[in-house]
């Protein structure tokens, strides 16, 4: 049910559980829940939820640590493919030289080649060009015009650039106007790499300049790894998708952002379909799938036309995910369905309805999922400092959107489950620890794929 799932978080709520769990969080007895009272057991009343749900929940970091090893324990999927069709693939296997770079000793100037000490002879016959063939051998006391790039005639012994060298009022002699030092602007075979030389690690994203090295190296097709293929499943009879919400239908919000989400990690992303509350059409989308990665967004509650969890049940998945610890996004799930009709195992990501609590799920388990099945290491983790004060839930991590401001972390307001207002403006999210922040406090920043794309636009007076 796409946008009405059950989380019981909104912005009020989110605040009096953070207060309430500064206040009253006291050492747990022995055998009692994390955050009771000693000798109680926490109720619906004090988290929102029942007890047995909380259990249940996976911890955010265990939850996305287990998503990235599930990817990263794939077998992987390669191909080979032309250097035109490489950018934004990955390597699947080191990059290695198939020659010397350069593969002969060339000219790194316009000027002269010449051999031995000067003045020198201006040999006729015209220049040495690149592209050309074997120049003769150059007699000592001998010079040459020659072009950047050419090929140096044997027994040359420097270069001399145009600008630094005249010639007699004949064209006949050729003196230079500084010292001449043994191998000057010569750029002698394999002073960049030998012929069988690393030049990249498996796992380097073919950028522009890869593609570049990868030609100048002798290659015409790369091994790249396959990107995983998704396929998004959107949820909810309320959905519409066009024009203004109205008697109780709402715009699907989802559909429109999921996919390119998706497409900005790496992946291909085969098709988005819209399936309602319909149980057999989702179980026949899940069971007949061949994408390596099924994400649906809505129906992971257990409301009476929650239907993910019946229809995993049916199909015989395993749920390694049911539910996370976190705020927004608690009813985010992740499960290996079995090989079906000549299809492999392929994975289910379950996303919660509301628009954040779905961002949420998909940086929690799709985003480190797909990582690791596109073959892509993980990004080096960092922290920064909030700026203020940030309201947090007793028990469970909360994600909030911020921009930076001054190398500090400033969260936005319009961050409730249901609200994408925040995001749109956001630099990233930041991972709040229960019982929330305190100002100056270092947060785990999760960027967004497009934080380079443009300077942040939040204004502070509307948006934090």
């Amino acid at each position: 049910m796409n946008g009405q799932d059950q989380e019981a978080e909104s912005d009020g709520v989110e605040e009096a559980l953070a207060l309430v769990g500064r206040q009253t969080r006291q050492e747990p007895a022995p055998g009692s829940a994390p955050g009771s009272a000693p000798g109680s057991a926490p109720d619906r009343a004090e988290t929102g939820e029942p007890a047995t749900a909380r259990h249940r929940a996976t911890g955010w970091p265990d939850a996305r640590a287990l998503a990235a090893r599930i990817g990263r324990d794939a077998p992987p999927r390669t191909r080979r493919v032309p250097l035109d069709q490489a950018l934004g693939q990955v390597l699947a296997e080191p990059l290695a030289a198939l020659c010397d770079l350069p593969s002969f000793d060339t000219s790194a100037m316009d000027g002269w080649a010449v051999a031995g000490p000067g003045p020198w002879t201006i040999r006729s016959g015209g220049s040495i060009l690149a592209g050309h063939g074997d120049a003769p051998p150059l007699p000592d006391g001998a010079a040459v015009r020659i072009a950047t790039g050419a090929r140096i005639p044997p027994e040359a012994t420097a270069v001399i650039r145009s600008e630094h060298a005249r010639t007699d009022a004949d064209k006949a002699q050729l003196y230079a106007e500084r010292e001449v030092v043994h191998g000057q602007d010569i750029r002698p075979r394999g002073q960049e790499c030998r012929s069988g030389d690393q030049l990249l690690p498996a796992a380097s994203l073919v950028t522009p300049a890869v593609l570049g090295l990868a030609a100048a190296a002798g290659y015409d097709e790369l091994v790249t790894v396959a990107r995983p293929r998704v396929e998004v499943l959107v949820l909810g009879d309320e959905l519409l998708t066009d024009g203004l919400p109205h008697e109780g239908l709402i715009r699907d919000a989802l559909g429109p952002m999921i996919g390119p989400w998706l497409g900005a990690l790496g992946v291909d992303v085969v098709a988005t379909r819209r399936l309602g509350d319909d149980a057999e059409a989702l179980h026949r989308a899940v069971t007949t799938s061949e994408a390596d990665l099924i994400v649906t967004t809505g129906g992971t509650a257990a409301g009476p036309v929650d239907h993910v969890h019946p229809v995993l049940r049916k199909a015989g998945a395993e749920l390694l995910v049911d539910g996370v610890a976190v705020r927004p996004g608690h009813p985010m799930l992740l499960a290996r369905l079995a090989p079906h009709g000549g299809l492999p195992s392929r994975h289910l990501v379950g996303l919660p309805g509301n628009p954040l609590a779905a961002v949420s799920g998909l940086l929690t388990l799709a985003e480190p999922l797909l990582r690791g099945l596109a073959g892509r290491p993980a990004p080096v983790p960092y922290r920064a400092p909030v700026r203020d004060e940030v309201h947090g839930h007793p028990y469970d991590t909360r994600i909030v959107p911020f921009v930076h401001r001054a190398d500090r972390l400033v969260p936005l307001h319009y961050n409730g489950p249901a609200m994408l207002r925040g995001i749109a403006a956001a630099d990233g999210l930041a991972v709040v620890p229960p019982g929330g922040a305190r100002a100056g406090d270092e947060l785990e920043v999760l960027d967004l794929p497009w934080a380079s794309w443009a300077p942040s636009i939040a204004d502070e007076g509307r948006f934090t």
